[in-house]
């Protein structure tokens, strides 16, 4: 585990104490409970916007699973800042950065971000990650769709027990000062006095290794789970979990798409929502809000509110259509289809609703949001059963509107 903040802190026993010694800090009996940001779609939904807004009051946040891979973009003051690594609320100097054990860290790629320092070279599964690519491609006439940053290679090495061992000693001095034992410092967190602590999870719900849409997903679980695995954090101290959407649907790579809109539509919504992926900078494929993935996402979650991301890119639209269910030869079916086959076979039911065909971006409140755009979100609520907490109308801090 990394952490990272303005000044680092002496990597000394003292910082800890035994929770079966008794140790200095008196246990809190109930715990400071862990604030999570999940995606709820295939990614790019804007959780470094959420993170940003809530790393303002929080003491300390964390990073807990995927690598490099993703890509976080996030406004303040006019300014626009990528994370790939390093958790979107760093920007926020008084709170501590924590990467957890569940990260794929490329250290050059760590210190390129944090220090703006050249990158140098660490790229073996890199370059494994772009051969298997080629081996998919030949063999099978296919690839995943990877962003070639070696994670999935590092995550079969972690598993198969054949990491690394002797690489990258040119590092350890520079990084021995940031590393602090996960558990421990976790527990202590939660354990001791108040504080606020923020999760941000990298990647989506449809991208996860176990429920996402395999084999095109990533290499880690990117669901709630992954929280307590990534920090090694109970699940009992996990407190609200908010699931992160954009209000339409969108997907880089290749595999099933549903509701995908390859027509002016598509275009529509790529070129409006500026859809280029901020770590690979493909062209997202693009398409109409989809129910059926977001209820999915919320049994495997369990998600306490919504942040709607991204409502103003629909303000031309004269109508627009949201996905429903689906249908499999003709009858619906009432679950998310496991099998990969299936879900490239079926056919999505549609409800139609009216669009407000007007700028939203200089609303900062629900009041002076179109009455339609707020019955797209209320509709969006009574399907999903998951009520919406901010709805983002812009890409800077402040066009994040908080309903409640």
């Amino acid at each position: 585990m990394f952490t990272i903040r303005g000044e680092l802190f002496p990597a000394t026993s003292d910082c800890y104490s035994n929770p079966g010694t008794g140790g200095k800090r008196p246990r809190n009996d109930t715990g400071n409970k862990v604030t999570v940001v999940l995606g709820a779609q295939w990614g790019d939904e804007g959780k470094g916007k959420v993170v940003d807004l809530l790393a303002t009051e929080s003491d300390i946040i964390c990073r807990c699973q995927g690598g490099n891979n993703a890509g976080h973009t996030v406004v303040v003051e006019g300014k626009e800042y990528d994370f790939h690594l390093l958790p979107s609320g760093i920007i926020n100097s008084k709170a501590l950065s924590v990467i957890g054990n569940g990260v794929v860290i490329h250290l050059p790629g760590l210190f390129e971000e944090a220090e703006k320092n050249e990158k140098k070279v660490f790229d073996f599964h890199q370059a494994v990650d772009g051969l298997q690519e080629v081996q998919r491609q030949a063999h099978d006439g296919k690839n995943i769709g990877t962003t070639k940053k070696g994670i999935g290679p590092t995550y079969s090495s972690k598993a198969s027990r054949t990491g690394l061992q002797h690489e990258g000693r040119e590092y350890a001095e520079r990084i021995r000062p940031m590393v602090r034992d996960a558990v421990y410092f976790m527990y202590e967190a939660i354990n001791g006095p108040p504080k606020k602590i923020l999760v941000e999870g990298a990647n989506a719900a449809l991208l996860d290794i176990d429920f996402g849409t395999y084999p095109f997903v990533t290499s880690s679980n990117c669901t709630v789970g992954g929280v307590c695995t990534g920090l090694g954090i109970p699940p009992l101290n996990i407190g609200d979990v908010y699931g992160v959407v954009k209000a339409y649907t969108t997907r880089v790579g290749i595999g099933a798409f549903p509701t995908e809109q390859l027509n002016e539509v598509g275009e529509l919504l790529q070129t409006r929502g500026h859809e280029v992926g901020v770590t690979t900078g493909r062209k997202r494929r693009c398409g109409w809000l989809d129910l059926v993935i977001l209820r999915y996402a919320n049994m495997i979650n369990g998600f306490t509110a919504f942040a709607l991301t991204k409502l103003d890119i629909l303000d031309v639209m004269e109508e627009i259509k949201v996905g429903v269910s689906y249908k499999l030869n003709g009858k619906n079916i009432p679950y998310f289809p496991a099998n990969m086959d299936v879900l490239q076979k079926v056919e999505v039911v549609y409800d139609k609703l009216p669009g407000w065909n007007c700028d939203t971006s200089s609303c900062r409140k629900w009041e002076e949001l179109p009455v339609k755009a707020q019955n797209y979100i209320r509709f969006i609520e009574n399907h999903v059963g998951v009520p919406v907490k901010w709805v983002g109308v812009g890409k800077a801090r402040e066009s994040m509107i908080q309903i409640f």
